[in-house]
């Protein structure tokens, strides 16, 4: 199970780090946008993408970790697919805030979910999760790079990413199928209230 929440935390978490330190590249290269408004752009969208997390910790202690990390996966593969079809700028910088957005509040769900299996190892699973989440954020916008390198496209980059986000909303589906009876209680709940439900 640590290798899961690894996996999907790479993806929100790695894919929110790989955004961010892409986006001066994709507006400077694509849209011709000067430094200095990438600048502001990578800002707002880094400040966005914060901000949402505790909002996606929020909605997932109400709704549940796994629906909520399967749509923010399908959200962001939509706005992925989105950016690849390189839209005019004002709606190319609307499409990445949102997709920045859907990872930072997905980088909240997985941590929803994470207290629920391993209440008593919560400080090393944790640990070991954030560094997956590190790692992708290494990984990922070098993936990005080798393929508009090899296509001459930033568009092959954003289509794979979305084709991933897919597989992870796919799996994250089949993953609460197993969880669900085992450490996931039937409603969705936060950590604390399954505790006070004992």
């Amino acid at each position: 199970d640590t290798w899961w929440f690894c996996f999907f935390y790479s993806i929100t978490f790695g894919g929110f780090l790989a955004f961010v330190s892409y986006l001066a590249i994709f507006f400077n290269t694509a849209y011709g946008v000067d430094k200095v408004s990438v600048g502001v752009l990578v800002a707002i969208a880094s400040i966005f993408g914060s901000v949402l997390r505790p909002i996606g910790g929020l909605i997932a202690d109400r709704f549940g970790g796994i629906p909520v990390l399967r749509v923010v996966f399908v959200a962001f593969a939509v706005l992925a697919f989105g950016i690849a079809l390189a839209p005019p700028l004002a709606i190319g910088k609307f499409l990445v805030f949102a997709a920045v957005g859907c990872l930072g509040a997905g980088n909240g769900a997985v941590f929803q979910i994470v207290p629920q299996r391993f209440g008593k190892e919560i400080g090393i699973v944790t640990g070991i999760v954030g560094a997956a989440g590190g790692i992708g954020g290494f990984y990922l916008p070098n993936l990005l790079g080798i393929l508009r390198a090899a296509s001459g496209t930033f568009s092959s980059g954003f289509i794979t990413f979305g084709i991933l986000a897919l597989v992870g909303a796919l799996l994250i589906t089949l993953r609460g199928r197993v969880w669900s009876g085992t450490f996931l209680l039937g409603r969705p709940t936060s950590y604390a209230f399954a505790i006070e439900e004992g």
